[in-house]
C-alpha cells in the first residue's frame, strides 16, 4: 500500500489525541514528529492529514466567531452520587499500551515517554474540564510512580491520592483537578 503523504504535512493519529509533521514516509510507514518532540512511526491507516483541506475566509471565521458569542442557556445536569464518584478518565501507562515495540529503548527512555504521556494527558484533563484520572502505573519498584509525584506537585490546581484499592490495587494514583469557574 502507497501512503498519500508527503513529508512536511501535517497529521493527527486517528485513535489517540496526537498531532505532529511527517518526516519521512517509507512505504505504509509514516515516521512523525509530535508536538512534544519525540519521533514516532504509525501505519499510514492510522494518520489523516490535518489542515490543509479546509479553506475558510475571514468573512466565514467572523461568521462563527458571532454565532459562538451569543450565550446559551446552562444546563444543569446532576448525576447520582455513585456516577460522581467514578472516575471520569483512565490512563494505562504500562509501556506496552504507548509503544508497539520497546526494543533498543533504556529503561529511561521508556520512562521518559510514560512521564510525557502522563503530563499531556493531564492538560487535556485539564483543558476538558475533566475532575478526576486516574493514572494506572503499576507496582513495579515505583519509579514511574515517584515521577508522576515529582510531575504532580508541579501543579496548583490538583491533589492526588492512591486510586481505589479495590479496583487497582496499589497500582494507580488518582487526580482530582479543582475547576475555576
Amino acid at each position: 500500500m502507497i501512503s498519500n503523504f508527503s513529508v512536511g504535512d501535517r497529521v493527527e493519529v486517528l485513535d489517540d489525541s496526537v498531532e505532529g509533521i511527517v518526516e519521512f514516509v517509507e512505504g505504509a510507514t509514516i515516521q512523525v514528529l509530535l508536538e512534544d518532540g519525540f519521533s514516532m512511526q504509525y501505519n499510514a491507516s492510522e494518520l489523516v492529514r490535518i489542515g490543509s483541506e479546509l479553506k475558510v475566509s475571514n468573512y466565514e471565521v467572523a461568521k462563527i466567531k458571532k454565532e459562538k458569542e451569543t450565550p446559551k442557556k446552562k444546563r444543569v445536569i446532576t448525576n447520582k452520587s455513585k456516577e460522581r464518584n467514578l472516575p471520569k478518565m483512565e490512563i494505562d501507562l504500562h509501556i506496552h499500551h504507548l509503544v508497539k515495540s520497546t526494543r533498543g529503548m533504556s529503561n529511561f527512555d521508556m520512562l521518559n515517554i510514560q512521564v510525557e504521556t502522563a503530563k499531556r494527558q493531564l492538560d487535556f484533563a485539564i483543558q476538558k474540564r475533566i475532575q478526576k484520572v486516574v493514572f494506572i502505573h503499576g507496582v513495579g519498584e515505583g519509579v514511574l510512580k515517584e515521577e508522576l509525584h515529582y510531575l504532580f506537585k508541579k501543579y496548583k490546581n490538583i491533589k492526588f491520592y492512591d486510586a481505589e484499592y479495590q479496583k487497582y490495587g496499589l497500582g494507580a494514583t488518582e487526580v482530582y483537578i479543582y475547576q475555576n469557574h
